[in-house]
């Protein structure tokens, strides 16, 4: 094949030629990534999973690819439906007979990646690789099978820790993300479709990212190539260490678009060494929910841009309650590191062992104030209570505010609005007129419980928070609905 390449000629000068191989590769080129896989690979693994047999009765997990109640990514899901082979059947389809080599009734659930994680056989890869399965099997690249006993796992970072009964194992070396740089190389190996050891490259696309899945984990972002089998496995850096364990995709069709995350290996071994040592993990907690600034909120509470964690709710019995954070506070700062945003705030105090006295730096009507707190456990389950049911309306206070105006429509919080753990409190609202109120993103149904720093517990109330408002100013107004608190910037009306 001819190439155009940049060559260097035996005289001073320099120009292009073409030539059939034999050149010397031009100095941007990608990289060789041969000796790097040559010297990793054999830290890597090829893991498999049993789901229980269907008539067992100790077990309720439903089968991979089951629609009702099924947490399994929606990608993993579609590749588990088109290989049926390699997985329960696809809802509504008949399970395929079984073969001369197939163990039984505990057929392969999923197919995953792995890497050792210490010479004497403990092996770090996802949680939902090994979810809800009766047998796990490991292979090493050597080609012996091992089965795992599954010593711990961890729903919220996605991970578990396996061990098999072998010494002597080539153990990855563990690397540094702090000194990893977006746009610097990253190598991933694992078993995509089942194909194993497969080996892809791209680069870091970003640190530090947010899911709602995993609120708790700062991914990091490539674009190396993952697909449904590589979850569980190694992102190595140029230098061979394992920089991160692959654990999800975002994709509009089930396989790779360019965009896959990393749990960071800083925060991926601390997870192992809790599951080795006591079986669970503990994170640091400290009991508020949170939302975001935007530049609407930022200008109310007298930002200069968004920035910081908004408290919208204070949970009771909490960290946050003990050390006096209020709903309105916004979070600067956690420890010395400034928040860009509210998503940054989870990582940060999750990553932290219960009992850490930390500094919070918080913006409060105006000041800055420097709060501590002694951080708590965070609970296993959500700590906030399921969202009411809508109320039917029952005789209350009204008051229409005359135009120019908000735009509302209120009456008296009904008793139970607030549900069972709060007392009733508040102004609801009953319509939404064109205006400010609309723009705010106000909507009928909402309470409102403070506005300007003012509370709100009647209509009285509403009426002599709203007349004292400065025309053309732009004011925090935090309401309840049945999804939970959240702050609104509700600009003034040139005149009320």
């Amino acid at each position: 094949m001819i190439r155009s390449l940049r060559c260097r000629p035996l005289g001073p000068a320099l120009f292009l030629v073409l030539a059939i191989g034999g050149c010397t590769r031009a100095p941007n080129a990608p990289p060789d990534f041969s000796a790097l896989v040559a010297r990793v690979s054999a830290s890597v693994v090829n893991i498999s999973a049993s789901a229980p047999d269907a008539g067992d009765d100790e077990s309720d997990t439903p089968a991979a690819g089951a629609s009702s109640g099924d947490e399994t990514p929606e990608w993993l899901r579609k590749y588990l439906q088109q290989h049926p082979q390699e997985g329960a059947p696809a809802p509504g389809a008949s399970a395929p007979p079984a073969g001369p080599d197939e163990q039984g009734p505990n057929q392969p659930k999923s197919l995953g990646s792995g890497f050792i994680l210490r010479p004497d056989g403990e092996i770090l890869t996802n949680e939902h690789v090994v979810e809800g399965a009766s047998e796990v099997v490991v292979r090493l690249s050597d080609g012996r099978e091992f089965t795992a006993k599954v010593l711990g796992s961890d729903q919220r970072s996605d991970l578990a820790l396996l061990k098999i009964d072998a010494q002597g194992l080539p153990a990855a070396k563990l690397g540094d993300t702090r000194k990893l740089k977006v746009g610097q190389w990253v190598v991933a190996i694992g078993s995509p479709f089942g194909f194993d050891y497969s080996v892809t490259a791209g680069i870091v696309s970003a640190k530090g990212r947010a899911l709602d899945s995993e609120p708790y984990v700062p991914f990091i972002q490539t674009d190396a190539a993952i697909n449904p089998g590589n979850s569980g496995g190694p992102l190595f850096d140029m230098s061979g260490e394992v920089v991160g364990v692959n654990s999800q995709i975002y994709s509009q069709t089930g396989g790779f678009m360019g965009v896959a995350f990393a749990v960071p290996i800083e925060v991926a071994a601390k997870v192992a060494k809790e599951l080795a040592d006591q079986g669970r993990v503990q994170r640091g907690w400290i009991g508020v929910v949170v939302q975001e600034v935007d530049r609407g909120l930022a200008k109310s509470f007298g930002l200069s841009r968004p920035r910081g964690a908004l408290i919208a709710r204070v949970l009771p019995d909490s960290p946050a309650q003990q050390s006096g954070l209020r709903a309105g506070d916004i979070i600067l700062s956690y420890d010395g590191v400034g928040l860009q945003s509210s998503r940054d705030l989870p990582p940060l105090s999750g990553n932290d062992d219960p009992g850490k006295m930390v500094s919070l730096g918080v913006l409060r009507a105006g000041r800055q104030v420097v709060i501590r707190v002694q951080l708590g456990e965070l609970p296993e389950t959500d700590a906030e209570a399921p969202p009411p049911k809508p109320q039917p309306p029952s005789p209350g206070a009204l008051q229409r505010m005359p135009p120019p105006s908000i735009g509302l429509t209120v009456r008296d919080a009904a008793p139970g609005n607030g549900g069972s753990r709060e007392p009733p409190s508040g102004v609801e609202v009953l319509s939404v007129a064109p205006g400010t109120a609309r723009a705010a993103g106000i909507v009928p149904g909402d309470v409102l419980l403070v506005i300007a720093g003012q509370t709100v517990n009647s209509v009285a109330d509403f009426k002599r928070v709203i007349a004292r408002l400065t025309p053309g100013q732009t004011v925090p107004v935090l309401v309840r609905r049945r999804d939970g608190p959240l702050f609104l910037a509700l600009q003034v009306p040139a005149a009320l």
